[in-house]
């Protein structure tokens, strides 16, 4: 199997139970999902190894679980090990063959005083029957120290028998049509709704579902540009969060970095820009009421040219997608 390595600045998301003195085994907070369905697991680091802050933890990704992105988070970086699926799966029409099999978040300083949490989504795919599925957790806290939570349970076996069980989900067959949205793009579903400001047309616009007690989320838009002359977003404001930040997720020598836009974002005429794309994103920042499915999110954009515009931004579920219903 050949391996690929790509370091990145994202961070993720399983529920890991807990290390150190205690050593509460690591679990998901959704521990089932059906087949086809987009997976988005929360993990949660409660404390470090016998009073030693968590420095590093590698999950390894179980076949079925793929087009595995991390979610952005500041101080940690992470490494992506890529290699060659078992199976195939279909991507929107596209057949894909490799991709992540495991993950790791580095150079942190998790103090054992505190918890954080983490977040990765994926796709759960190719299940045709209820299926149980393992990711092995390792906990690393500086050099020499570790927690290891990757024990399966044998067929028939207790699985709280084991010492230091891995985390698992239980798989379902696919429910009719699986959720969408492997990429932020798929946040876009407003029912055609648009907004126009000079030569300016606003549209597709979402943000993700947070979790309870989450301080920032993420969601964007597109702003087709009409016009003969340049134009330039330079400002976004929402009541429901404190700030709203302008982000790029850059390539640099197989590096991914996250940065803010101090100087805007272009939007040069005859174009559309995408601020779905997960290159370009907006980050609410400071939120006192994390969004949930089925709200929405006021916004002010500030153009260069074009001037000020409201916008409303639908809240979509946690993996990034809006649903209609009939």
């Amino acid at each position: 199997m050949t391996q690929t390595r790509t370091t990145t600045l994202l961070a993720l998301a399983f529920s890991l139970a807990g290390a150190g003195a205690a050593y509460a085994h690591a679990s998901f907070e959704t521990d089932k999902v059906a087949s086809e369905s987009n997976f988005k697991a929360v993990l949660q680091v409660p404390h470090g190894c016998d009073g030693k802050a968590t420095t590093e933890v590698q999950v390894k990704l179980p076949e079925g679980f793929v087009f595995a992105k991390p979610q952005p988070k500041a101080g940690w970086e992470i490494e992506i090990i890529k290699g060659d699926y078992q199976k195939s799966y279909d991507n929107h029409g596209k057949t894909v063959t490799s991709g992540p099999l495991e993950i790791r978040w580095k150079n942190g300083n998790l103090s054992d005083d505190y918890y954080d949490t983490f977040v990765i989504k994926g796709k759960i795919s190719g299940f045709d029957k209820e299926s149980e599925i393992a990711f092995p957790v390792t906990q690393l806290c500086g050099a020499t120290d570790k927690v290891v939570w990757d024990e399966i349970a044998a067929q028939g076996q207790d699985a709280h028998s084991l010492e230091r069980p891995a985390p698992t989900i239980t798989v379902t067959p696919a429910q009719g049509e699986g959720h969408h949205g492997d990429h932020m793009a798929a946040m876009a579903g407003t029912g055609g709704v648009s907004v126009k400001v000079g030569s300016l047309e606003i549209s597709d616009g979402a943000v993700k579902a947070m979790l309870p007690g989450a301080k920032v989320g993420g969601g964007g838009f597109k702003v087709k540009n009409d016009g003969s002359e340049d134009d330039r977003l330079v400002a976004v404001e929402s009541p429901a969060a404190g700030r709203v930040e302008l982000h790029e997720m850059t390539m640099q020598n197989d590096v991914m970095k996250m940065r803010k836009l101090e100087g805007g974002i272009a939007v040069p005429a005859g174009e559309t820009v995408d601020l779905n794309s997960g290159s370009l994103h907006l980050m609410f920042m400071a939120v006192e009421k994390p969004f949930a499915e089925g709200d929405s999110v006021p916004v002010t954009l500030t153009f260069e040219k074009a001037g000020k515009v409201d916008y409303i931004l639908p809240v979509g579920d946690t993996a990034g997608g809006t649903h209609k219903h009939n």
